[in-house]
Order: structure tokens, then C-alpha cells, then sequence
């Protein structure tokens, strides 16, 4: 005659071990903090090394990232990532991604500003009443040399001449209009 045993139904636990099973993360769930503090290893290998010195990072890893950007082969680079991961382990994953996360919406807002200057000097450029509305919107331009640049950019263009003072148009916008 058998009798089945059923081991670790919840209704056997007590509960203290059902506490601690339920606190415990699944292997899941631990696989996924293992891949994505990896990815984040990865992310660090992408920056520049003042960026890392930036980021105070422990002396083991700041080498071993500074390590993988040296590496080009696919398995050497991919293991020397893996142990990334698991030196990242050991370190509060936080303050990385808070950092990483500031240059990223950093970066994204620096290049909408630029994108809002290129749209300023293509719509200069190409429309004589843009200049009136752009000097209402910032007082503080010079209107005369603004003119005569955008004047020359023209005829450089036409001339098929190096852009000149279409790049100083660009560079007359980077002074006038601030960054957010």
C-alpha cells in the first residue's frame, strides 16, 4: 500500500517557512537581475572612461570594463562581460542607473536643442520674415551681422561654396538661443 507524501504544499509549512519562502526571489526571478545587471555591465563597457572614473566605481570593475573595451574577439569579450555581471553583483546597481539615466535624458534634450536650431536656420534661411519673428523671440541677437550671414549662406549656396557662414548662421543660433 502506498502513501503519497505532498512536501512543501502550504498548508504543511509553518509559518515561519512559508515567511521565508515567500521572501526568498524565485531562480526566475535572480536569473533576471543576474542578466539585467549584465546588461547594465554591458552599458558601462559603451562609455568613455571619463564617464566611468565619473561613476566611482570599485577599482576590480572600473579594470574589468576598462578590460572588455580593449577586447575585440566575440567569446573573450562576451565572457569578460559575464564576469562584469557577476562583479556588479556586489556593487548597489542604483546609483548606475541613475547616472546613466541623467546622460541619456541629458543627451536626449541637448539634441532636441540642436534639432530647434537647425529648424531656426532652415526656416532663416529660407523665409525673409522668419528673421523679424526670430528677433522678437530673442532681443538679444545681433540682427545686422545675422542678416549679412544668412545673406552670405545664401550665395554660398547658389555658388556652390563651402558652407561657411551657414555653419556661423548655426553658431550665432548656439549664443542667442539658451539650452533647457
Amino acid at each position: 500500500m502506498r502513501v503519497a507524501v505532498v512536501r512543501n504544499h502550504p498548508k504543511d509549512l509553518s509559518q515561519s517557512e512559508a515567511e521565508l519562502e515567500a521572501s526568498q526571489p524565485s531562480k526566475t526571478r535572480r536569473k533576471h537581475e543576474m542578466h539585467a545587471l549584465q546588461a547594465l555591465g554591458e552599458q558601462l563597457v559603451e562609455l568613455d572612461p571619463a564617464q566611468i572614473a565619473e561613476l566611482d566605481l570599485p577599482e576590480n570593475l572600473t579594470e574589468a570594463v576598462l578590460e572588455a573595451q580593449k577586447i575585440s574577439k566575440h567569446g573573450a569579450r562576451r565572457r569578460q562581460l559575464q564576469f562584469i555581471g557577476k562583479l556588479m553583483r556586489s556593487v548597489d546597481a542604483a546609483p548606475i542607473q541613475e547616472k546613466m539615466h541623467a546622460w541619456q535624458h541629458s543627451s536626449v534634450q541637448h539634441t532636441a536643442w540642436l534639432h530647434q536650431l537647425e529648424r531656426w536656420r532652415d526656416r532663416l534661411l529660407s523665409d525673409e520674415t522668419a528673421l523679424t519673428e526670430f528677433a522678437q523671440a530673442y532681443p538679444q541677437v545681433d540682427v545686422q551681422q545675422l542678416r549679412v550671414l544668412l545673406r552670405n549662406a545664401r550665395k554660398e549656396k547658389l555658388e556652390n561654396k563651402p558652407p561657411r557662414s551657414y555653419r556661423a548662421v548655426f553658431q550665432v543660433l548656439r549664443t542667442v538661443i539658451p539650452e533647457a
